[in-house]
């Protein structure tokens, strides 16, 4: 084997190898052996969450649940029936808690008093939705979150 390398390039590439492969135990060292921690896991972090509070919607459909899924948990009469639920309306590019578009046509049927306010976070985005049932629009909007928010059906 003939080399091409002088004398001097060989000796300094040889000399940039070693200081190559002394670095290389430096960096394989793991995070926690180093002393660094991952930052503390925090609750809006921990996947899907959101609170509902719902008002005027009658005895034992009135108050505040809290909701996780993903896996399905929380104070919720049906937490596993509103993690279903979310889970048909969330489409990719669709805010499944998005109002009713302005302008919309809707009929003029009064759904009741009942109101709904949901905050958290879905799919990593923060909510902040508000429901009412004041037309024909706002309660076909309500009925699409049913089981996470009551379902104020012929009951009501």
């Amino acid at each position: 084997m003939v080399s091409v390398l002088p004398g001097a390039g060989r000796r300094l590439l040889l000399t940039s190898l070693c200081a190559v492969a002394s670095l290389a135990p430096l960096t394989a060292v793991p995070a926690a052996a180093a002393g660094a921690l991952p930052p503390p896991v925090r609750p809006e972090d921990q996947g899907d969450h959101l609170t509902v509070v719902v008002r005027h919607a009658g005895a034992g459909r009135d108050g505040t649940y809290r909701v996780s899924c993903h896996p399905s948990a929380g104070r919720h009469p049906d937490a596993a029936g509103a993690c279903r639920a979310l889970d048909a309306q969330t489409r990719w590019g669709r805010d499944p808690f998005a109002p009713v578009p302005p302008g919309s046509t809707c009929t003029m049927l009064y759904g009741g008093p009942a109101t709904a306010r949901v905050t958290g976070t879905w799919a990593g985005r923060p909510v902040d939705a508000s429901y009412d049932r004041g037309n024909g629009c706002e309660i076909g909007r309500w009925d699409r979150m049913v089981p996470l928010l009551p379902d104020m059906g012929a009951s009501a």
